[in-house]
């Protein structure tokens, strides 16, 4: 199949070789995975310094909501389990199979970790040839690692990149909705930690021509609200955390909490990993397995699953559940430079991409259907439209 290019910049020229920074992250990314199975913290802990806005000299700018300016509404499915997601490895016979599935709504953020996790999982096999199943984010990135290593890949999907999930997820960089903490096990919750750090190191060093950049994060609620697990406990991840008291926002809400953290654009990031997959090797082959035994019949040795919600039939895992979300999109505004999470009736966050302002949305877990609500999309413009009523 031959490779579409990207019109973003590249890294090529930068460093004398083509893809020579790419190989430096992802061989990074590799070793993390290591150094956190030991114990070793230290990746992390670089992070940039990123200053919140002097509000005298930059005032905030609200995205224009109105029914009349909706481009389009979409639905995609999370795939979730209470319990967190699934890395991990076994031996079906002549076949090694490695999982790496049930991400929630943390797919994009967790990617490059989780799929590091993954990739990990393969040691003491001789690089060779290899099967990725799923062609979205968690397979792209857990072929480009194995690409990294030696391996040849075939990822087999169903659907290309415009047609995946993670081409419809946000991209706001935070793992949001992956577990509950009630249900996750001490070794899942290292996994997570582990996953989160490889994961945040690698979209760093990957900058704007990846489409990733940091963002002001607003938080926004009726009350105090206690901080989330991951900023509780992977606090060398997040900048210029705070409280703002009343008077130092905009925001018609009694309470907000500001975080620097990055976004990732799924549109530019996909096409810019999907590229570096196909000009390293690797190719793409359409198929839809029905059944375990398909997926297993393919001529590789080594198969990763990275099927999404795909594998609660594929490997009858009952506790993954679709996570219905449904989003609005808006035409961009490049002078809207930040996001909102909270501060409405419903589960509502503002994400700006360059190429338009996504509103969400909604979490309904067990909720298959494909089709997009009139009254979710009304109660998502109608709480932004409240939300940002007050600019000036």
């Amino acid at each position: 199949m031959p490779a579409i290019l990207d019109p973003a910049p590249s890294n090529r020229g930068r460093t004398g070789a083509p893809g020579t920074s790419r190989r430096r992250l992802l061989g990074a990314a590799g070793a993390a995975a290591a150094g956190l199975a030991t114990g070793c913290s230290a990746v992390g802990a670089r992070r940039r310094d990123v200053h919140p806005r002097p509000l005298s000299r930059q005032p905030f700018v609200a995205p224009r909501v109105s029914a009349d300016r909706v481009v389009r509404v979409i639905v995609g499915h999370r795939p979730y389990r209470p319990s967190g997601f699934v890395v991990r490895r076994e031996v079906d016979g002549p076949r090694t199979l490695i999982h790496n599935y049930g991400h929630g709504g943390g797919g994009i953020t967790l990617a490059w970790g989780s799929s590091a996790l993954a990739v990990r999982e393969a040691r003491g096999l001789p690089p060779g040839r290899a099967a990725v199943a799923g062609g979205g984010i968690m397979g792209l990135t857990t072929a480009r690692l194995l690409q990294d290593a030696g391996w040849q890949v075939t990822i087999y999907t169903r659907d290309m990149l415009r047609h995946t999930t993670s081409n419809v997820g946000g991209g706001q960089w935070a793992p949001t909705s992956v577990f509950e903490e009630d249900a996750a096990t001490p070794g899942f919750l290292a996994q997570f930690r582990a996953a989160a750090r490889i994961s945040h190191h690698a979209y760093q060093n990957l900058g704007p021509g990846y489409g990733v950049r940091f963002i002001e994060n607003y938080y926004l609620g009726a009350e105090p609200l206690e901080a989330p697990w991951y900023l509780r406990e992977l606090p060398e991840l997040f900048t210029s955390v705070a409280e703002l008291p009343a008077g130092s926002h905009p925001f018609p809400v009694p309470w907000v909490r500001r975080v620097v953290s990055m976004i990732v654009e799924p549109a530019i990031f996909l096409r810019r990993v999907r590229d570096d997959f196909l000009r390293a090797g690797g190719r793409f082959e359409i198929r839809d397995f029905a059944s375990r035994d398909e997926l297993l019949a393919v001529t590789e040795p080594v198969i990763f699953n990275c099927t999404g919600l795909g594998a609660r039939a594929l490997f009858d895992d009952t506790e993954l559940e679709p996570a219905k979300g449904q989003l609005v999109f808006l035409p961009p505004d490049p002078v809207v430079d930040f996001i909102t999470v909270g501060g409405g009736t419903g589960v509502s966050y503002m994400f700006p991409r360059s190429g338009e302002i996504v509103l969400g949305g909604s979490f309904q877990r067990g909720d298959w259907s494909r089709h997009a609500e009139p009254a979710v999309t009304e109660r998502i413009l109608a709480d932004h439209r409240a939300l940002f009523a007050g600019f000036s």
